[in-house]
């Protein structure tokens, strides 16, 4: 994922996360508690740096009905949007999917 100016957007878990124990393909699940911040943004308004530093994402929809520990986990489909440090929305993040790589598929598992 990354910002719309070129920043680079990472999730960023205290303990784990909620969706830590479930994992699809592998990867733990992004749900709504998990924070994402994000480093590397050009964004400059007026001549002067405002870049991107964190991504709110808004569960709606689909996400509603799929949980981990009651938490909406995060969807291609879920609603996002970037913004600066004092809050300024920046515009909706870019999601670039990840084509399947090789034949195998390690499915949804849990601990």
């Amino acid at each position: 994922m990354g910002c719309p100016h070129g920043g680079r957007v990472v999730p960023v878990s205290a303990g784990g996360g909620v969706g830590a124990a479930v994992r699809i393909d592998g990867a733990p699940v992004a749900t709504a508690a998990d924070l994402f911040v994000v480093s590397g943004c050009a964004q400059v308004v007026a001549g002067r740096p405002q870049p991107c530093t964190s991504v709110r994402w808004m569960p709606d929809g689909g996400g509603r009905h799929v949980c981990v520990d009651g938490v909406p986990v995060l969807l291609d489909t879920t609603a996002a949007m970037c913004f600066s440090a004092g809050l300024v929305p920046q515009g909706p993040p870019m999601v670039v999917a990840v084509n399947q790589v090789g034949g195998a598929q390690q499915g949804v598992t849990s601990r």
